[in-house]
């Protein structure tokens, strides 16, 4: 694959997307959507942080169809709320892009509905996401989903006997919550296909880029907050970063149920390209078991 920018991006005049996350690799997806043409709407549930995200894209992209929705992906009324809400203002949707996250806060926390908050937000907040907005989806033309992984999940396990991780190892539970998504992705895309619903599902993750991720989670004296905060070389920019994801949600070359990451350095940095999947990703009876708790924990249905 060659050198992939969001100068590629095909046009996306006429079709609409929903973004999770409203700085970062977010903000960077919204933008290059916005700057194709396509009507975005920038989710989160830090409502002047969003508004600042629309200032700037329209600053950067005049006339650009952008607005903030407000959902809080640690809490399932929120998510629902969200979802209704967008089913009176469209009829359709295109793409969602299931990006938002936390990682490694240093103590063990919940979200409003008691899950551990890791996996609460990253996994189970984006899996209901997902089921509310299928409606809108499958109305949607070539419609596609694109849930954010990280190459953390390299290292993750779905511990089905401590699933809400009550022995609590922080980077131990990014990583399970990680590869809960790109399982998440992969069991989509094939349940999408048996049950005719006509929407794609891929995978994607970043590397190692250089947003607030961190900071924000661990803190920025901990020890990756530090190496964050002085060996920003060791980063990628952002907007290089969201690159895998808006490949797999834009190019015609993106194939339906693929793992796409930078194609440099392990996968660290670089250009968008297909690689393979974490060997735990793809056990489709372990896929299939999350599906069916996260089915039981968030209380919603695929349909």
């Amino acid at each position: 694959m060659t050198k992939w920018t969001t100068k590629n991006i095909p046009s996306q005049t006429g079709s609409s997307a929903v973004v999770t996350g409203t700085g970062g690799l977010g903000f960077e997806d919204a933008l290059a959507l916005a700057r194709a043409g396509a009507s975005v709407v920038i989710a989160g549930r830090n409502a002047q942080r969003g508004s600042d995200a629309v200032a700037a894209i329209r600053q950067a992209v005049p006339g650009a169809q952008v607005r903030f929705g407000k959902v809080d992906l640690a809490n399932l009324a929120s998510i629902a709320g969200f979802a209704a809400q967008l089913a009176q203002e469209q009829d359709s949707l295109e793409l969602l892009i299931n990006n938002a996250g936390v990682m490694t806060p240093r103590e063990r926390r919940q979200t409003s509905d008691g899950f551990e908050l890791q996996l609460g937000t990253n996994y189970l907040g984006h899996f209901a996401l997902t089921a509310h907005l299928l409606p809108l989806l499958k109305r949607g033309m070539n419609p596609c989903v694109v849930t954010v992984g990280s190459i953390a999940a390299r290292s993750g396990a779905i511990d089905f006997d401590d699933l809400q991780a009550e022995r609590y190892k922080p980077m131990q539970v990014y990583s399970q919550s990680k590869l809960a998504c790109i399982m998440f992705a992969f069991e989509l895309s094939r349940r999408s296909k048996a049950a005719g619903w006509g929407v794609e599902s891929l995978a994607a993750h970043p590397g190692v880029t250089r947003t607030d991720l961190i900071p924000n989670g661990a803190g920025r004296s901990s020890i990756n907050g530090m190496v964050r905060r002085f060996l920003p070389y060791l980063f990628q920019p952002a907007w290089q970063g969201a690159l895998p994801t808006l490949f797999a949600a834009t190019d015609p070359k993106a194939r339906n149920g693929a793992y796409y990451g930078p194609d440099s350095f392990g996968g660290t940095r670089g250009y968008p390209t297909e690689e393979k999947p974490p060997k735990q990703a793809l056990d489709t009876a372990v896929a299939a078991r999350l599906w069916e708790t996260s089915l039981e924990l968030t209380g919603v249905t695929f349909k």
